[in-house]
Order: structure tokens, then sequence, then C-alpha cells
């Protein structure tokens, strides 16, 4: 309600303006989201393809003027089975034929290596390097969460090497994984972090690009930017999101909405599931092969009233709401049970 009451009273107000102009939203929003993720710059945007692509941009213009790269020559490292947006740019260092295919020539400038190990990204990093760019926890590829050193590991790389760090948290920032940052489980700091859809509540889209001063004002105005980008009814309902957040309730909502959630799915495993990774209110379950794809358990599931997403062939990716209420919690994990034990007896 609180989120939807913000985007009401911004329409009746004001929706859009040019980025020539200042609006009452914006300023406060991106400030509220700073102090949230504890960072010092703030740059908005729309989607988080649009948030990948600012981010792009930045560490190679930070490699040129600050790092000394040689123009044109700025390389990133990326992971095995990332999935970052669906622009030519993006899908071009994708691992995904079907995201790839029919969409090339590509653009060059990225380097990509195993996801999870430390060793193939210090490998990857010469003198051109600019950044690592990956996700803490993979979530198109189904929840994939690497080694509890890894990312500590690649900060310090990062740091050696004098290379920026990107995390792209649109899928599992702001509250998801129990923490307001997927990083925030390792103490990991990047150098820049990539937000969006749950920065828009749901409702609209929003998303950002968070890091210090030193490296987003490498751009410059009129370098970058977005005719939507920061728009006043975006910024109402983002501040509206970030304030909720503000208060801790929902990262410790999802913490502990996750672990009951979890308890329930470990037990499927052997009936059904093979394999739960989870962190907060984000799991991913690997379905018996033998039993049915992912596709056809989200197919039960439908049927009995819950809807799931599957991937990769036999995957199921769960992300309850965080407004979510146990019951609700046990009454997902009970569809999902009874689904899994409805194929078993087909």
């Amino acid at each position: 309600p609180k989120i939807i009451g913000a985007l009401k009273d911004q329409a009746d107000r004001l929706t859009l303006t040019s980025r020539a102009f200042h609006n009452d939203q914006m300023g406060p929003m991106l400030k509220l989201l700073c102090e949230v993720t504890g960072y010092t710059k703030a740059l908005p945007m729309n989607t988080g393809a649009e948030a990948v692509e600012t981010a792009i941009k930045a560490a190679r213009k930070w490699g040129y003027k600050v790092k000394g790269v040689p123009e044109g020559k700025a390389e990133i490292v990326v992971c095995t089975d990332n999935f970052h947006g669906r622009t030519t740019t993006i899908v071009g260092f994708s691992t995904e034929a079907q995201y790839r295919d029919g969409f090339g020539p590509f653009t060059p400038g990225f380097r990509t290596v195993p996801f999870g190990v430390a060793q193939a990204v210090e490998d990857a990093i010469d003198d051109t390097t600019v950044a690592i760019l990956l996700e803490p926890i993979q979530g198109e590829a189904g929840i994939i969460v690497p080694p509890a050193d890894y990312l500590p590991l690649i900060r310090e790389l990062c740091d050696r090497h004098n290379v920026l760090l990107i995390a792209d948290e649109i899928q599992s920032g702001l509250g998801r994984t129990g923490t307001t940052l997927a990083c925030d489980l390792v103490g990991v700091r990047p150098d820049l972090t990539l937000l969006g859809k749950a920065l828009g509540g749901g409702i609209i889209p929003v998303s950002a690009v968070v890091g210090s001063r030193s490296i987003l004002e490498v751009l410059h105005p009129g370098e970058h930017g977005s005719t939507f980008g920061g728009n006043p009814l975006a910024s109402a309902v983002g501040l509206a999101v970030v304030k909720l957040l503000a208060t801790g309730e929902f990262q410790e909502r999802s913490r502990v909405l996750g672990a009951q959630l979890r308890e329930r799915l470990d037990g499927m495993i052997g009936h059904g599931l093979v394999a739960v990774r989870s962190a907060g209110l984000w799991a991913g379950l690997d379905v018996d092969p033998q039993l049915a794809t992912g596709r056809q358990v989200c197919e039960q599931m439908q049927a009995n009233g819950a809807l799931a997403k599957d991937t990769h062939g036999s995957t199921l990716r769960l992300a309850p709401p965080l407004v979510a209420t146990p019951e609700e919690i046990d009454w997902l994990a009970d569809q999902l049970e009874k689904s899994l034990s409805e194929l078993q007896k087909a």
C-alpha cells in the first residue's frame, strides 16, 4: 500500500521531466539508496540491462582515464552461465546459445571464465583488464551459490591488480537473500553494484548503478543519460521502496522465511528433488530428471494454484514476495510437495 500510495500521489503531481531539469523526487531517492547500500554515488536508469550497460561504459571510461589502458583495448572479465540482460552487447558474452544465436556480430572486449573459480579470474587478468562483472549468486542459471571464499578472493584480486569489481545484484539485491545485498553475506564491497527489479517494488521499472564518486564521476554530463531514468514517478516509487528497506524489516523477513522454506525444501530431497540451493527467499531446486522436467513440475504447480519458473531443463526457481507470511510459505511448499507426489503417481 505504501508503494502504491506513492505512485498515485506522484501521478497527480508530475510524471516526467527532461533530465536537463531537477525534480524533487530523484535526489531524495538516490540519497537514501546510497545510505542503505553504503555507497556515495548513484546513477538512475530504468531497466536492469540499462544498469549493466551503464556500468560497462563507466568501467571502460575509468580504465582509459584513470587506469591508463590504451584507448579501445579495455577488457572486462565475465562468467559462464551469466545472465545480465538481452542487449546485443550483453548477449554477446552470454554462454547460453538461445540468447546469442542469430544476433551477432557482437561487441568485443569481454573474456569469459568459469563461475565460482577465483584462479580462472586471476589467469584472465592482464594490463588491459578494467573490471570483473559477475552475479554474486547466479539467478537465471538456477540460484547458483559460489564457494564462500569466492567473492572475497575476487575482491582481493581486483585490489591487487587495480581492477573494478562490478556486482550485478539486479536479481539478488535489496533484501532477496536476507541481507540488503547478496555481497553482504560474505562481507564484500564491490566498486559498482547494479540494482533493478525490486527497486521498482513490482510497480514500475527502476534501476540504478551505485558506487563511489571517483568511479561514476568519470561520466560527464551529456556522455550518458536516459529520457526516463530518474523520472519523478519512478523516483517516488523507488523512494518508497528504499524507505521500506531502510528499516531492515524485509531483509529480516527474507532471512527468517527463507530458513523456513529451506527446511521444507530439504525434506523433499529424495522425494522428487535431488538438490536445493538457497539464500534468503530465493531457491533453486533440481528435479529428479527420472520424474519430470522443470517445466512439467511448474505446470503441475500451476494447476495447484502456485506459480514458479523453470530454467535449464530440470531446475525450478522460487522467489516468493518479501511480504509473504509464514502461512503462505508453508502453503507454497505444500503445493510443491503435492505436485511432486502427483507426478510420481502419474
